[in-house]
């Protein structure tokens, strides 16, 4: 088959099983449905506690995004207004200290984004700056006077050489273009423009913008103000050979007077995530010591104001932490981490003493079932975050209430795939968690083509929350198992570093206990068993099929081939060659190959469809190419199907595209299926 973009390969493939005329009702979840979706993030709660702004991302059919909305909701009601929902997107929606204003980045249709700032009385609204490219991490001082944020500072690019002056009204060539940094090229945005991040103060009243940190460094946020308002809080990596070392930042205290910088940490590893107690005596911060495992759980630590005094909280809870913030009283601190696949939030006593708050967080990526949400604190101790099912993408949650029901027009009257447990246990006795996304009005005793979906990372982990794919898989006819095997967060260091230097290895040994299981149960049909995943899970969807002919066909998304070939030609330059390998690929090669899963491709019988977005620099489509090329070589049956302008971690970021890429790979899996498509759509009538 020859190659195909995502468009051709539709328009010539069949219908999955369940699709059917748009204009016609239909009561299961269809891809048209991505448009009608709806998911709340980024809660900030005001410090009164009486109100929560967030983030309401929808479907906008006629831009094919998700497009950003603020939004405000009333505690003790639920009642819901907007702030900023015109077109365009608006996003960061943050609290004045004392609640009577609230500051967002906004971008009307066509424009740059900018700071806008809302009086919460009136309801007057403020542009603040007119900045040439979008602000981030914005943080109010204590006084309301002013807001810090990060931007983008353009810089020259090497030159080599000077070029001919063009003759006036000439139409020459572009000029060549010169790299010299380690990590030049970004995903989904190619090749890195000269310039760093830096962090600027403007009055939260409007007017002239002040850089206040330098040089030929990036900085990071999130970023915090002292009590005093006289210096900013941020991390950076600002060593002489900070390409090379990019996981060993610092805490930096900036004059914002002065500029003069204070270096807090000192150690090898990632610090970052700074943020003052309420009596500004300490700092609170997140990190680890890089020993260069391929994991390592980021903990929390508190130091003295000046850098002393430091010593981690977390130690004995060996979860990574990945968001922090003061209790009023300074007395503690609330921080969300992933525990046995589940997000929640929990209080930790300066004395290490760790009590949970709240559980169920949901949010981020709708195509996949990732663990994922988000939490912010009043003074007052009231939780808000985001949180959410199986069945539902993320809503808005206070204190354990759900205050959003964002998706029950949408999705109410929809007969969904629901969720079930599924006990399973690897060879050597560990309990690998594992879950069955069933067919809507899947019957008892009724066995189903089976779909094996394999998560990415290799270190990140599944839960049970909503998934736009498995929901269209599920209506498609098809049972959807997908586990968290060896190598997973939120089950300890030692269950994550099993694959320490060693991916893939037995992790595919607890993806097919959990196929193995899922037959046991009396719901996968042996017969018809398909496997897919992308980024890790393209890596292992590739290796399983190198290694078994158990599937019928597979998809894989997005993967690495070519160990050698990615690391040195990924985004991330210097990754993996540092935590997923011993040497670098020229001095031991043979440690690369042999978990290549291009070395495995000599037994690859499985009809197999190569899936990766056309702008994707984490594994490059070079990956994809070459098991694409190899497959047809061998003469195994393939097509290679392209998403345009998408990048690694924008592959479903469009719903068109979302859809699409899902039916493309319900209608590989439709052509290899011994049972017939039309009786599995039965299940879902």
């Amino acid at each position: 088959m020859p190659r195909l973009t995502l468009a051709l390969l539709l328009a010539l493939a069949p219908l999955p099983a369940l699709a059917q005329d748009q204009q016609a009702p239909t009561r299961v979840f269809t891809g048209a449905d991505l448009f009608d979706l709806e998911q709340a993030s980024d809660p900030q709660i005001s410090p009164d506690g009486r109100t929560v702004a967030y983030v309401r991302r929808s479907g906008d059919v006629m831009t094919d995004r998700m497009r950003p909305t603020i939004w405000l909701v009333d505690v003790a009601t639920g009642a819901q207004q907007p702030v900023a929902a015109g077109p365009g997107s608006h996003s960061s929606p943050r609290w004045s200290p004392d609640g009577r204003r609230l500051a967002y980045v906004s971008a009307p249709e066509g424009q740059p984004p900018q700071l806008h700032v809302r009086w919460m009385n009136g309801g007057e609204v403020a542009r603040i700056t007119g900045l040439p490219d979008s602000p981030s991490e914005i943080a109010w001082s204590p006084d309301g006077r002013r807001i810090a944020y990060l931007m983008r500072v353009p810089g020259e690019p090497m030159k080599l050489g000077a070029p001919l002056k063009k003759p006036e009204g000439a139409k020459w060539a572009d000029p060549l273009t010169v790299m010299d940094r380690v990590s030049y090229r970004s995903d989904a945005n190619g090749y890195v423009k000269p310039g760093y991040d830096h962090l600027f103060v403007v009055a939260s009243d409007g007017g002239a913008p002040r850089q206040v940190t330098f040089g030929s460094f990036d900085d990071a946020g999130p970023i915090s103000w002292t009590r005093d308002g006289r210096s900013v809080l941020f991390s950076a990596v600002r060593r002489p050979d900070w390409e090379r070392e990019p996981a060993d930042s610092d805490v930096f205290s900036v004059d914002v007077t002065s500029g003069q910088l204070t270096q807090l940490t000192k150690r090898y590893g990632p610090d970052h995530s700074p943020t003052l107690s309420p009596d500004g005596q300490r700092i609170a911060y997140l990190g680890f010591d890089d020993k260069r495992r391929s994991y390592t759980p980021t903990q929390l630590y508190v130091m003295n104001r000046d850098g002393s005094g430091v010593r981690p909280l977390t130690a004995a809870l060996d979860r990574d932490i990945d968001q922090v913030a003061w209790s009023r009283d300074g007395r503690s601190l609330y921080v969300s981490f992933d525990d046995q696949a589940k997000k929640q939030v929990a209080r930790v006593s300066l004395d290490g003493r760790i009590t949970k708050v709240a559980d169920g967080l949901a949010g981020g990526g709708l195509d996949r079932p990732y663990t994922g949400g988000t939490f912010t604190v009043s003074d007052t101790g009231r939780v808000a975050y985001t949180g959410g099912g199986a069945t539902r993408p993320a809503d808005l949650w206070v204190d354990g209430r759900q205050l959003t029901r964002l998706n029950e027009t949408t999705l109410g009257s929809k007969v969904m795939g629901q969720l079930r447990p599924l006990a399973v246990t690897a060879k050597d006795g560990r309990k690998v968690d594992s879950w069955l996304i069933l067919p809507p009005n899947y019957r008892e005793g009724m066995r189903v083509p089976l779909i094996l979906e394999i998560h990415g990372g290799p270190h990140t982990a599944y839960g049970p929350t909503f998934s736009t794919d498995n929901q269209l898989y599920a209506a498609g006819g098809y049972a959807v198992l997908y586990t968290n095997p060896r190598g997973s967060t939120s089950y300890g260091s030692d269950f994550a570093n099993l694959i320490d230097k060693n991916y893939p290895s037995e992790d595919y040994d607890d993806l097919i206990a959990a196929v193995d299981a899922a037959i046991a149960a009396g719901v996968a049909d042996p017969n018809n068993l398909f496997v897919t995943g992308g980024s890790g899970g393209g890596v292992l969807t590739s290796w399983i099929i190198g290694k078994t002919d158990r599937f019928r066909a597979a998809a894989t998304q997005k993967p690495v081939i070519n160990w050698i070939s990615e690391a040195l030609t990924m985004d991330n330059t210097g990754f993996t060659s540092r935590y997923w390998f011993a040497k670098q690929p020229w001095e031991d090669p043979m440690s690369y190959w042999n978990r290549s899963p291009l070395s495995l491709v000599g037994n690859v019988k499985t009809p197999t469809l190569v899936v990766v977005g056309a702008n994707d620099y984490r594994t490059p489509v070079s990956e994809s190419e070459q098991y694409y090329a190899a497959l047809q070589i061998r003469g195994v049956p393939t097509a290679l199907v392209t998403v345009p302008g998408a990048g690694h971690g924008s592959l479903t970021a469009r719903p068109s595209q979302s859809a699409a890429k899902a039916a493309a790979i319900l209608a590989w899996f439709d052509r290899y299926r011994t049972d017939k498509p039309a009786a599995a759509a039965a299940t879902a009538q």
